[in-house]
Parts: structure tokens; C-alpha cells; sequence
């Protein structure tokens, strides 16, 4: 199964993070800014203007009337713009080079918030965007932003902690925010079908997973721990199968989907439900049939043997199973298949996908199919699995008709009646069934992945009975 790997580099396009810089005029950045003074007027220390204006203004108190009359108009003029610019002008901001050589006009300033005009008075810029101070606000909390940080998505403004809030990816384990690695990045995984993010370190700090769907229990949730090392879901529990009493009307409902199908099974095979160690033993000790998956769930067993199977429904205790009685069972061989063995606790879609797998490897020995590839008879028992599950969550007229049946005597129709569960199944259920299906079609091993694609490739294009009468007759697919 693969896992998505997923990077994030600082902000999303079209956003970044801005720092509020110093007062200064007509700066690239949201400023709060003083009325502009024009690019060429050079750089005023400590008012020097204003006070060599006062100065000649005393000069000229002391000098006769009669000298300073055709001069103080001019003087007085001098002396009223000295002291506007001294206004117009914060004598604590240093001045900034790299101001625009030219600020817009005050008339043309339209605030991006109230979408008025902007008067006199302190505003603020950014991204060619004006402000009223006021007019600055979240756009999530609608607050207004005060702080010396914040960040753009786009054109809009937000406090860096609510930007936080709505964007950036929560870990759906531990219910916190994704760190960083050590190059800056947001790193998480992510299931390929459920799209549960977490944490990379939740893979390595023994988080429970459930067994059925493989989610990551949450810290919020408690999972049902089977007492094996495997635990289940809320939702999996649900329709979980416990003993081998249970199991039988599904167990029956797949046989009868093979007779359907045309491919009855005349001689009656045992089913058991088993605990994990008791299938473990029963492979080691199977000389037949050595392809298995990683984590076997189920086994078409050949020879004879002393199974331990579930005989009674446990009883579930706070998060655990209480009361698991088993009962020793020895098989007899009467034909090539001695009994089929099934993992207990698994969903009910579960476990027939499981069942219907196990079935095609005791039809195909039953029909005299003999050594077949890992990869021919494994693929074709996936195919099986597949279109059984297929039969149970969709409806008939969206379902694959690989052809009539497997004989052409069979009755007209290509499935038969499928749900074995009185009512159908809920959305949870067919969610279920959904990702069993995706499993199948997805799976990376060469035996059960790529053996299923050529499989059902196979199916589509010559149908399961011409499928099936090519392999007895080559040991492989058709092409």
C-alpha cells in the first residue's frame, strides 16, 4: 500500500508573511505612513529649515522699518512653509532610499476595507492595497490587525495565528498542528483512500491501527484491541465476525455465488473461524498452496490437521474481548481440500472477500487446475474476491459482467441474488467494501497486485469461462 508523502513550503501561493516595517513613506509593504514628502526634497536634519527661518526672522526685527518693508512678505512666506514641512514631517523616522520616486495622489487612495476615499491622516499600504488603520482588519476574525506580523492570501489580510487556524494541517491523530521538519517544511502522511494526515512520527511512536480499514486510531478514540496484537475500529466492530457459528450463513451465501456463477462446489468443505495463532500454525504446517500474503487472513488447507476454531462470540469488556472459548477440531482429507480457515474479527465484507478468495483455491484443485504461478492462481482467486464484493455494494445494472456465467448453460442471469445480510448494507458498510476493493485493485505485490491486473484484464476482454478454460489448458492468461 502506498503512502502519500506530502510537503508544504512556508505559505500557499498567493500568500505571504508580512512584517510591519518602520514608519516610512510609500514602502512596498503595509507602513504606517505621515502625508509624502516628494522624492527630491532632500533630507532635513533636526529642522534646519525652520530654525535658519526663525533666525532671519529675528534679524529682520532688529533692522530699521524702513529696510525689512519690501522684504517680510516674501520672509513671511518662507517662514509659514518652513513650518508646514516641520508639520508634514516625523523628524524620528530616518529617511528611506528606497522609497518610491513618485506617491500616488492623496484624491486617487480608495481603502480596501470601507472602500472610501482616503483623506489626510495616517493610512496604511500594501501591495498597492490602501488602508484606513481601522479598515485593516482579519479576515477571519474581522478584528482589527495591531500586530508588527501578519499574513496575505491573496489580498487578504490575516492575524498570523488565525491564518494558522484555517489553513495550516492538522494532524487527524494527534489532533495538533503538523510541525515543521528541519528544512522548514510541513511534512505529513496521508492515507491514499481515507485521506487521514498525520504526523510522520506516529508511524514509528506504536500508534494502534485498525486491522480491517488500516486507520490510525485518534487520541480522542479508543480502539478494540483483539488480544493478538491486532486492534479494530468503531466502525469495523460494527459488523465484525467473531465465531465460526456466525460465519456459516456467509460462509453458505459465497457458495451459493459460485453456483451461480456455474462453478458449484460438490463436496463440503469445513469453514473455521480461527485465531491469529491458530491460522499461523496451520500455514506452517500446510505443504501445499506456499503463496501467502505478509499478514495471512485466510487458508484453503490440504492436509490433515488439528485446528483450534472459535466457538462462541467473545464478550467485549471496557476495550477489550472477554470469555474467547476455542475448541481443538481435527480435520479429515476426503478430497484435495481439507478445510477452509478464516481469521476471526474481521468485518463481514471482510471476511467474505476473504472467503470467496479462499473458495477459488479449493475450485481450482477440485477442477483438476495443477501447478499453477503464484501469479496465475492468485490473480484469478483476487478476481473472484473482487467480483463478490463488487456483487454486494453496487447495483446490479453498475456491476462488471466478465460474461454469462462460467459455463454457457448457465441460467440468464450473470449474478445471483447477493447481499447476505437481511436490509442490505449502510453507508458505513459499503464505504468498507469500497476500500476492500481499492486494496485489491491496488496491491504493489507481484503475485496478488500485478497477478489480479492481468487477471481481470483478462476477464474484460474473454470472459471468466474462456479465462478459466485457457489457464487449465496453458497455465496462464490469455493475451
Amino acid at each position: 500500500m502506498k503512502w502519500l508523502c506530502t510537503f508544504l513550503k512556508g505559505p500557499k501561493p498567493g500568500e505571504q508573511n508580512r512584517r510591519r516595517p518602520r514608519v516610512t513613506a510609500g514602502e512596498e509593504d503595509t507602513l504606517w505612513q505621515q502625508p509624502v514628502r516628494p522624492k527630491n526634497d532632500p533630507p532635513r536634519n533636526d529642522n534646519e529649515e525652520l530654525d535658519c527661518a526663525i533666525a532671519q526672522s529675528l534679524a529682520e526685527d532688529v533692522k530699521p522699518p524702513k529696510e525689512r518693508k519690501h522684504k517680510g512678505d516674501s520672509n513671511d512666506e518662507d517662514l509659514a512653509r518652513a513650518i508646514q514641512d516641520s508639520l508634514n514631517m516625523n523628524p524620528y523616522t530616518p529617511y528611506n532610499p528606497y522609497a518610491p520616486s513618485q506617491a500616488q495622489p492623496r484624491g486617487q487612495r480608495v481603502c480596501g476595507g470601507c472602500r472610501h476615499e482616503i483623506g489626510h491622516g495616517h493610512y496604511l499600504s500594501c501591495m498597492g492595497i490602501y488602508w484606513h488603520p481601522l479598515c485593516f482588519r482579519c479576515s477571519s476574525c474581522s478584528h482589527p490587525i495591531r500586530e508588527t506580523e501578519f499574513t496575505l492570501l491573496g489580498t487578504d489580510p490575516y492575524h498570523k495565528l488565525c491564518y494558522k487556524e484555517l489553513h495550516h494541517p492538522k494532524c487527524d491523530i494527534c489532533l495538533q498542528f503538523i510541525p515543521t521538519n528541519r528544512s522548514g517544511l510541513i511534512e505529513y502522511r496521508a492515507h491514499p483512500f481515507w485521506g487521514q494526515k498525520y504526523c510522520p512520527l506516529h508511524e514509528q511512536d506504536r500508534t494502534p491501527r485498525c486491522c480491517s480499514c488500516e486507520k490510525m486510531e485518534p487520541r480522542n478514540t479508543k480502539y478494540m484491541s483483539l488480544g493478538d496484537g491486532r486492534s479494530l475500529c468503531m466502525e469495523c466492530l460494527g459488523s465484525a465476525v467473531m465465531d465460526t457459528g456466525e460465519c456459516q450463513p456467509l460462509y453458505h451465501s459465497i457458495r451459493d455465488y459460485y453456483e451461480g456463477m456455474n462453478m458449484k462446489l460438490d463436496q463440503q468443505i469445513p469453514m473455521l473461524l480461527v485465531e491469529r495463532q491458530a491460522l499461523n500454525e496451520a500455514m506452517e504446517g500446510e505443504s501445499k498452496g506456499p503463496h501467502h500474503m505478509p499478514e495471512t487472513r485466510g487458508l484453503c488447507l490440504s492436509e490433515e490437521q488439528t485446528v483450534s476454531s472459535i466457538l462462541r462470540r467473545p464478550r467485549i469488556g471496557g476495550n477489550r474481548l472477554l470469555d474467547m472459548r476455542t475448541q481443538p477440531q481435527k480435520l479429515t482429507r476426503r478430497c484435495e481440500v481439507t478445510a477452509i480457515l478464516v481469521l476471526y474479527g474481521l468485518p463481514r465484507l471482510l471476511t467474505g472477500s476473504i472467503l470467496a478468495h479462499e473458495l477459488m483455491h479449493g475450485w481450482l484443485r477440485l477442477k483438476g487446475y495443477r501447478n499453477l504461478t503464484a501469479e496465475v492462481e492468485e490473480g484469478i482467486c483476487q478476481v473472484m474476491s473482487y467480483l463478490w464484493l463488487e456483487s454486494e455494494i453496487l447495483p446490479a445494472p453498475s456491476r462488471h459482467a466478465p460474461s454469462s456465467s462460467y459455463a454457457s448453460s448457465s441460467s440468464s442471469s450473470s449474478y445471483p441474488p447477493t447481499s447476505s445480510k437481511k436490509g442490505g448494507i449502510s453507508h458505513t458498510e459499503k464505504k468498507l467494501g469500497e476500500f476492500f476493493m481499492h486494496q485489491i485493485a491496488n496491491d504493489t505485490s507481484t503475485a496478488y497486485g500485478d497477478g489480479f491486473r492481468t487477471a481481470y484484464a483478462a476477464v474484460n476482454k474473454y470472459d471468466l469461462r474462456q479465462t478459466l478454460n485457457h489457464i487449465r489448458l496453458t497455465g496462464g492468461f490469455p493475451v
